[in-house]
């Protein structure tokens, strides 16, 4: 079973490897349609990838090594979706702020799995 958990790892870190990461929402701006919310760690997505919601695959961009280290699997009541946000270079404090951001209201909940 522990190959299988590797491989999962292994084929991400290469979508990563093999992909621009952009960051269109920096730590500290603003949702584009909630205002209220600031974005606490950087936020973006991996260019030429597709995620459930038709968009880039989503990414967490963290302070320190950009090696992935966790995901995020999250459930959108709102949206009425559920995708990955993938975790690059987290440290344990960015990875709590990341979990408290997709928990914090009753319609998206997230788990976060660790590499």
């Amino acid at each position: 079973m522990n190959d299988y958990h590797e491989d999962f790892w292994n084929t991400l870190d290469e979508l990563m490897n093999t992909s621009e990461i952009v960051i269109d929402r920096p730590k500290g701006s603003r949702h584009p349609r909630f205002p209220d919310f600031m974005y606490r760690v950087d936020y973006g997505y991996l260019k030429n990838t597709a995620s459930m919601d038709g968009a880039g695959i989503d990414v967490w961009v963290g302070s320190s090594d950009k090696k992935i280290d966790a995901i995020m699997c999250i459930v959108d009541l709102m949206k009425r979706d559920s995708e990955i946000k993938i975790l690059i270079g987290c440290t344990e404090e960015e990875k709590m702020e990341i979990y408290r951001t997709h928990n914090e209201t009753q319609y998206m909940k997230g788990i976060l799995i660790r590499r």
